[in-house]
């Protein structure tokens, strides 16, 4: 899949979303880059969160705003050379995962970074596994 294509089907699928998801969200970005995990070799972040925190962050009330971002390049590795990849399903479950944490910090619960905590030690335990095996995780990501 080309960039060019990952962000029309980014954009397609955000105007699928109910309206009441994408309330207090500034945006939903495709971004072209890879972004590594800092703790994990051959990771990739597929897709991001950024709440800008309290509302004195940066100094100016909502700051920056609520996003999501969707790491094109970081598919890209993942994917590999593997013609079985389902590059709409992986990025509808990556858009769903992020705003499944919008949807929880405005209600200020800490559930799903709760899981997602969970999920990297019992990765990081995994490590004698078969990348084949733990690329399974939703997160974080490992090539094949």
């Amino acid at each position: 899949m080309t960039y060019a294509r990952f962000r029309r089907v980014l954009a397609e699928m955000v105007d699928e979303l109910p309206p009441e998801f994408m309330r207090g969200l500034q945006g939903v970005h495709a971004i072209e880059e890879a972004k590594p995990e800092e703790d994990f070799v051959d990771v990739w972040r597929m897709g991001e969160y950024l709440d800008p925190g309290s509302e004195q962050f940066l100094g100016a009330g909502e700051g920056l705003g609520r996003h999501v971002a969707l790491y094109y390049g970081s598919f890209v590795h993942v994917a590999g050379d593997d013609p079985e990849f389902d590059w709409e399903e992986e990025m509808w479950e990556t858009l769903t995962h992020e705003l499944r944490h919008h949807v929880e910090s405005l209600a200020g619960d800490d559930s799903l970074n709760i899981e997602d905590e969970v999920v990297a030690r019992d990765f990081e335990r995994r490590d004698d596994d078969s990348p084949s095996e733990r690329r399974s995780w939703r997160w974080p990501w490992q090539r094949k």
